[in-house]
């Protein structure tokens, strides 16, 4: 099937100023891109999309993404826990939200489940539910001893052949990538962001296996030693980061082209603006926010300024911060770290495509055709990416998820 949309500003998810022109579509991928003025009475198609000059852009990404955080603008959910059956009904309804939201892909950075991530992810490519391209992930891993972890499993047990059994479990359960918490957590136990979590042979183990198992690793770090270990075990993305120095961000600066980097303010802000009941004691998660958004304020622009790839996701799904608010990042990147909307928009496109490691992200020629009609200009607004009623059509891979409401889509 041909489609073309006319008509449009493109923005093509490099963070090139946008252009007038028309996109071409034949089956699942893009297969032009005409300039304006191009003859279109030329071009054979079987459907076309008036875009009334409004913008063409690739669909997004999130790059921190868990979609078993039950939470989402349709279904707030008060525990984080869910039996078993209630998680997987919210984990495929996230997904649908994300995508309702613009996110045609997504790199999970962790689990509440075991299996859940890749049988969503394998119903989603098979088109039986609606939801974003996804790199399904495990329970996320932490070692025994820290709290709240019971032992004796392969999900927490120590030493290097601990981490080996691990890395075996997760090729042979169909997932793509594996969290591993190397820093602990301020938010959740105060004063933990130092903590290290492993040891560096149980890190260069899981780095080794992974490599010998075809996993990706996606590394939980805030401190300078803890992004040393995930930098040194070859992980693919790094989140928070919020404590490096000096000798870390010329580390990372020096990798830059090995890893990707998801600072996630999301979480953050909304932490700063939620109001909980009584009952709930959100201190020591605001004190945490307060501080990783200072830190990074200097942090994530020095990083950019030195070619580290700097990708959205925000550790959406809590009640206070829920799937569907994801666009959020963006304005966040321009607000506290000093972005452009361009370069945000290039964060969340072009950036997280080159993380899925699939033709995603950019409108190019033999691309995968993710895309994204808005109705207004985000390069100007980028606001306008959190209202959904903006985005007036929602293509994933050639197929329709949104089509126009007021111009049906006519051959």
């Amino acid at each position: 099937m041909r489609q073309l949309i006319h008509d449009v500003r493109i923005f093509d998810g490099s963070g090139a100023a946008s252009a007038p022109g028309s996109v071409l579509i034949d089956g699942d991928q893009i297969a032009a891109i005409l300039p304006e003025g191009a003859d279109l009475t030329t071009i054979t198609s079987d459907t076309r999309i008036d875009g009334r000059g409004n913008t063409l852009m690739p669909g997004m990404v999130d790059a921190h993404c868990h979609l078993t955080w039950g939470s989402s603008v349709e279904h707030i959910y008060h525990q984080f826990i869910l039996p078993p059956e209630e998680l997987k009904t919210a984990a495929w309804r996230n997904a649908r939200v994300l995508l309702d939201h613009g996110f045609t892909s997504a790199y999970s950075a962790g689990a509440l489940g075991e299996n859940i991530e890749a049988a969503l992810a394998c119903a989603i490519e098979a088109g039986e539910t609606a939801g974003p391209r996804l790199i399904p992930s495990t329970l996320e891993r932490s070692p025994e001893g820290e709290q709240g972890v019971e032992t004796g499993d392969v999900f927490n047990g120590r030493g290097p052949d601990a981490m080996r059994a691990f890395m075996d479990h997760c090729r042979d359960t169909r997932v793509k990538s594996v969290k591993l918490v190397i820093s602990g957590e301020d938010a959740l136990k105060p004063g933990s962001a130092q903590d290290i979590l492993y040891s560096d042979e149980e890190i260069e183990a899981a780095g080794e296996a992974a490599k010998a198992n075809g996993l990706w690793i996606a590394a939980h770090t805030y401190s300078t030693r803890a992004i040393e270990m995930a930098i040194r075990a070859g992980a693919r993305i790094l989140y928070h980061c919020s404590f490096a120095d000096e000798a870390a961000i010329d580390l990372m600066a020096a990798h830059k082209a090995d890893f990707f980097y998801a600072p996630g303010p999301g979480v953050s802000v909304a932490a700063l603006e939620a109001t909980p009941p009584p009952h709930i004691d959100m201190r020591a998660m605001k004190a945490s926010a307060t501080q990783r958004l200072q830190l990074e304020a200097n942090l994530v622009p020095e990083l950019k300024r030195r070619g580290v790839r700097i990708l959205i996701g925000g550790d959406y799904g809590f009640p206070f911060n829920p799937h569907g608010r994801n666009a959020r990042d963006l304005q966040h990147f321009v607000d506290y770290y000093g972005f452009t909307p361009a370069e945000a928009l290039s964060a969340a496109t072009m950036l997280g495509g080159q993380l899925m490691g699939q033709q995603v992200g950019l409108i190019r020629e033999n691309y995968l055709a993710d895309l994204l009609l808005v109705d207004g200009d985000p390069t100007q607004d980028i606001a306008i990416l959190q209202d959904p009623a903006r985005l007036t059509v929602i293509m994933q891979g050639g197929r329709l998820h949104k089509a126009p409401a007021a111009q049906p889509v006519s051959a």
